[in-house]
């Protein structure tokens, strides 16, 4: 028999990305194929949808939906209205954001990458412990990013992360065992090793310095 997935909007928890709210379909019911997030504003004038633009290091095509309330999206410049039952496509590279018009405007986001077979990220996971890693609070995020590379560790991004925390708290072993981790699931990591400064700890590691001629 084949496997499905039901879930209520409420019984996903809802998470603040700097100062979004979403609850993380995609992670919540396992989805691998493409990206999905509901977004709500609780009050008028809310964000919903933080503004993205040409130099976010995804490539992805957006479909937005309003499932409930009164938007406003920002598009390369154009103000466009979006009530209930708007759809509005945004391809790769689009400069958008979205605000409420009316209290829990609530929208679900689908994205996926035209060409290639979707890789999750776990930004999901990431975007709540992201203001705490940006106020250098390296220590409680580290151990926050440990329990959740243990609870899924599908995601080489919270490894790359959890690695650059470890860094900067003097932890080298730990994190070079992360960042080789995060290497060795997405090539991708590789690159961001060589000029992420919070790995500059780590630079004159003979370890270290292997993970970069690979």
């Amino acid at each position: 028999m084949t496997d499905y997935a039901i879930a209520h909007l409420d019984e996903i928890d809802e998470l603040s990305d700097a100062g979004a709210r979403y609850r993380p379909v995609r992670h919540h019911l396992g989805i691998s194929a493409f990206g999905a997030t509901v977004w709500t504003a609780h009050s008028a004038g809310d964000v919903l949808i933080n503004e993205h633009d040409a130099d976010d290091p995804t490539a992805d095509q957006e479909l937005f939906l309003v499932l409930r309330g009164h938007a406003v999206f920002e598009v390369d410049g154009d103000r466009v209205d979006a009530p209930t039952g708007t759809l509005v496509f945004a391809p790769p590279g689009t400069r958008r954001k979205a605000s409420a018009i009316e209290s829990d405007t609530t929208l679900l986001a689908i994205e996926g990458t035209p060409g290639q077979a979707y890789a999750a990220r776990g930004w999901e996971l990431w975007a709540p412990l992201a203001p705490r890693y940006q106020a250098g609070e390296y220590a409680e995020v580290a151990v926050r990013l440990a329990a959740a590379v243990d609870a899924n560790p599908q995601y080489p991004m919270l490894f790359f992360n959890l690695a650059c925390c470890e860094s900067q708290c003097g932890r080298t072993s730990e994190a070079l065992d992360h960042l080789r981790q995060a290497i060795e699931m997405s090539d991708e990591f590789r690159a961001a090793a060589r000029t992420d400064s919070d790995l500059d700890p780590l630079r004159d590691e003979p370890a270290f310095q292997d993970l970069m001629r690979h």
